[in-house]
Order: structure tokens, then C-alpha cells, then sequence
């Protein structure tokens, strides 16, 4: 991955290549694969529904615009989340085969409403979700010692001048370190958490 400023939304409009979107669809499989689960769908009907969400996101991210919305991308992604659940729901309800619980439709519109619970939940999740996988991503780029820093006072939420002691540093490196990772980490995240 290059050290380019550009989010990775930005890169997958204006020079998409192999390397980002392969990223993007290891970032978002597991999050939708494992809320579709969560919701009642059968692995391989979840499997699926990953599937058609993240080809409808390659085939329509260049008309998606963030516009400076705080969670427009996950919005996006949840729209498609449940248009994708509707069809595919559409497509068996004549088959046997179950598509998950009863309540099937009722979810769908908890979904769509971007103040339910629901929704409120899969924001939530989306966050940590990408979060955690960013972190992943940007850890092998900072020494050891920059890393342990940020976790223990920003992830931890350990004082900066306990580190600064435990670590043998000054209060202005451990605060240094923290400014560090979390720059990048808004770097590789503009447009995925807000």
C-alpha cells in the first residue's frame, strides 16, 4: 500500500487499481458477512447477499459523494446493505429455502430508518469494525515503541505521564507518538469513520 494522503474511497475514484479495491473488500466482507449472520441469515445465503452488496459497491462507488456528511459512506453502504437484503428476499420468498427470521421485513425497514436502534447499532459496529482493521493495517509502520505509547494512553486510556514512567520517555514523546498514529489513522480512514 502506498503512504499517499489520499482515503481509500478517493483512491478507488480517481486511480482505482487491484491492491484498493482488494482492500476495500477485505475491510467490508467480514462486517457484513457477520452482521448479515447475526441477523438470522444462513451462511450461505449471507454469503451471497456479501456478494451482490460489494459488487453493487464497485459498480456505483464513483457516483457515491461523501459531501462532508458525517457516516455518508456507511449509510451508503447500509442503503445497499438493504436493498440487496430486499431483493434477495424478494427472489425466494416463492422458493423453499429460508432467507432468515420471521421478522425479515421488519429489520429491513429498522434499517433503512437512520434513527432506529438498529441502525444506531450497525454505525456503531461499522466504526469499531473499521477501526480495529485500520489499526491492523498502519501498526508495521510505526517502531515499537511509538506503537506502545499510543495504545497504552489512547486505546488503553492509561495517563500520558504513567506511560511516559513505564516507558522511560518524556509526557511530550508519548503525546508525539499518540499525535502520530492517530493522523494516520485519520488518513487511512477519511471517508470510512467519521
Amino acid at each position: 500500500m502506498s503512504e499517499t494522503s489520499v482515503s481509500l474511497l478517493d483512491r478507488l475514484r480517481l486511480q482505482p487499481d487491484e491492491a484498493a479495491w482488494r482492500r476495500l473488500v477485505d475491510l467490508y466482507t467480514p462486517l457484513i458477512r457477520g452482521w448479515l449472520r447475526r441477523q438470522g441469515l444462513p451462511d450461505p445465503v449471507a454469503d451471497d447477499v456479501v456478494q451482490e452488496v460489494l459488487t453493487v459497491v464497485v459498480r456505483r462507488l464513483a457516483e457515491f459523494r461523501h459531501s462532508e456528511r458525517t457516516g455518508a459512506f456507511r449509510c451508503w453502504l447500509r442503503t445497499i446493505t438493504v436493498n440487496c437484503l430486499r431483493d434477495h428476499w424478494r427472489a425466494q420468498r416463492g422458493r423453499a429455502r429460508a432467507t432468515g427470521h420471521s421478522d425479515f421485513l421488519r429489520v429491513l425497514e429498522q434499517l433503512e430508518d437512520p434513527d432506529s436502534g438498529l441502525s444506531r447499532l450497525w454505525d456503531e459496529e461499522h466504526d469499531r469494525h473499521v477501526t480495529r482493521q485500520l489499526l491492523e493495517l498502519i501498526r508495521p509502520r510505526f517502531e515499537d515503541s511509538t506503537w506502545r505509547a499510543f495504545q497504552r494512553v489512547a486505546l488503553d486510556g492509561v495517563p500520558p505521564e504513567q506511560v511516559a514512567a513505564e516507558m522511560g520517555m518524556t509526557v511530550n514523546a508519548v503525546f508525539i507518538a499518540k499525535s502520530r498514529v492517530l493522523h494516520l489513522l485519520r488518513q487511512e480512514g477519511a471517508g470510512l469513520i467519521d
